[in-house]
């Protein structure tokens, strides 16, 4: 009967909201507010999500608070209110469902932090599962594995619930980190023992109710639909999503999951901020202590505190928020960040998983997220640090890594190898990219270009040998030719000479006798 009052008056409107501001009443710069404006509808035109809804708040107003684009992609879908959009806001359930509820219960000495698990949850034990304790499942310390896909083989919710407290741990507790899904479960299903409530009816009657948030339930009711973002276009359920929880492991645990779930306006969720920020009090109700709010937001281990994440320069926190801020994000495309020192909180909502245009959502929305905060603070004007320069460009104004460099065509060829050992023909195929193609081709041809040059260095090398040779035999035969010449006038001058001297002995002998015969008559 309560959830069909409410969902009457939501029908009409939704939350009231913080009172609105101007940015100069609470220090802060309009003009610097309105980079905001460009950095969503940069992500926009990427194709990363088809609409947005933000509200920044500072000093208990609302200062920045609008929507962007569509709740789809279709022109004839409605525009983004970021009064009325209702948006699924995935992980941030673990920290405005569930380590609330945590919170409460707490502040109520119902909970005991450092208790072990087993006490809450009698089926959560064996081993060294006797060893977790409730701050280990808020810190992600527990030791149990991120997630399992219960949504495969869980045949109905108590069935997938029973397979968490049955999943061993894949490392003994307090080791080392791992950001789990299921661990946020066990908290959920500690809440509702401890309570004697389904979480949902918990955080209604408790939280969101006494709030006046009026749009934050899980499982929202048929009637809103039309208000509510879609999300995924083909999930393995089969059919388009839209009022129902996006998270498939959320989904096989009956849509009301310590890890996701819960669906909510952006209006909506700065009332809650805003209540973190005034120490778990908003408009005269008190949901939890300040001091319950301290030790929940605090670091803890490492960058998580209990339940809540915090800021460090990265998860989509931006550069400039202080030590104590804290916040966490969602994988739909959703964020809310808290600054105490700065008495301001920054609200994303987004359903960026709706059949996205852009190669890199993610990358994306991670820049937008941090560009948003970043924004945020740069408009401070009276904040404990002092006023910073504006840059001369966000990170959605470089675009970096937002797309995929183009993939090249991939070309196989089939290579014929020699036979096997029992005499049967193989081929192996080899596949190259186009790139790689046209630089193994350069590659080749710069190598045929060597090797041509090398040929006709060869050829011109063989040439002049030969060459050489030639000139070098022709040299030799005109010399051994001249020399046989010279040689043979020489034999016959000296024959010649031979001759001569012969016959010249022969007269001076003939002569001698006739000398000789003529003294003998005398």
């Amino acid at each position: 009967m309560l959830k069909v009052i409410v969902t009457a008056l939501t029908l009409v409107h939704g939350s009231d909201g913080l009172p609105s501001k101007a940015p100069d009443a609470v220090g802060m710069s309009a003009s610097r507010l309105e980079s905001i404006d460009r950095v969503v509808q940069r992500g926009i035109a990427a194709g990363g999500y088809p609409g947005a809804a933000v509200v920044v708040g500072r000093k208990g107003a609302a200062v920045w608070e609008k929507g962007f684009g569509r709740l789809s992609w279709s022109t004839v879908s409605g525009d983004v209110d970021a009064e009325n959009t209702i948006y699924d806001v995935a992980s941030l359930s673990k920290v405005v469902g569930t380590a609330t509820a945590v919170m409460v219960l707490y502040d109520e000495k119902k909970i005991d932090l450092d208790a072990p698990v087993f006490r809450y949850l009698p089926a959560f034990s064996g081993g060294s599962r006797d060893r977790v304790t409730v701050r280990d499942l808020l810190t992600h310390r527990s030791g149990l594995p991120a997630g399992r896909d219960l949504w495969r083989r869980a045949r109905s919710p108590q069935e997938a619930r029973d397979m968490i407290l049955e999943t061993p741990l894949e490392y003994y507790p307090g080791a080392a980190y791992i950001y789990s899904d299921l661990g946020a479960d066990v908290l959920g299903m500690i809440v509702e023992a401890v309570s004697g409530q389904r979480l949902d009816i918990f955080l209604n009657q408790r939280v969101f109710g006494p709030l006046g948030m009026r749009d934050t339930y899980y499982r929202p009711p048929d009637s809103l639909r039309y208000r509510i973002a879609p999300t995924e276009v083909t999930p393995p359920r089969g059919y388009p999503l839209r009022g129902e929880v996006h998270d498939e492991n959320a989904y096989a645990l009956g849509g009301v999951a310590g890890h996701a779930g819960l669906f909510s306006t952006a209006t909506d969720l700065s009332i809650f901020a805003q209540m973190m920020l005034n120490g778990g009090t908003y408009d005269g109700v008190q949901i939890m202590s300040e001091p319950t709010v301290a030790l929940f937001t605090r670091r803890a281990a490492g960058h998580r505190a209990l339940g809540w994440d915090t800021a460090d320069g990265d998860y989509g926190s931006g550069r400039y928020l202080t030590e104590r801020a804290y916040g966490h994000t969602g994988y739909t495309g959703t964020s809310i960040w808290i600054d105490p020192d700065r008495e301001m909180f920054v609200v994303l909502l987004t359903n960026r998983v709706h059949a996205s245009k852009a190669q890199r959502p993610a990358r994306i929305i991670a820049d937008i997220r941090s560009d948003l905060s970043d924004a945020a603070v740069l408009a401070v004007l009276d904040g404990p640090t002092p006023v910073l320069a504006m840059p001369t460009a966000f990170r959605a104004d470089q675009e970096v890594g937002w797309t995929r460099p183009k993939p090249q065509p991939v070309r196989c060829t089939k290579a014929r190898r020699s036979r096997g050992a029992r005499g049967s023909k193989r081929s192996r195929v080899k596949c190259v990219t186009a790139s790689r193609k046209s630089a193994s081709s350069r590659a080749s041809k710069s190598r045929s270009g060597k090797s041509a040059s090398a040929k006709a260095r060869r050829s011109s090398s063989k040439s002049s040998v030969a060459k050489s040779k030639r000139t070098s035999s022709k040299s030799s035969a005109a010399k051994a030719k001249r020399s046989s010449t010279r040689s043979s006038a020489l034999k016959a001058k000296s024959a010649r000479t031979r001759a001569a001297s012969a016959r010249a002995k022969s007269a001076t002998r003939k002569a001698a006798a006739k000398s000789t015969r003529t003294r003998s008559r005398r």
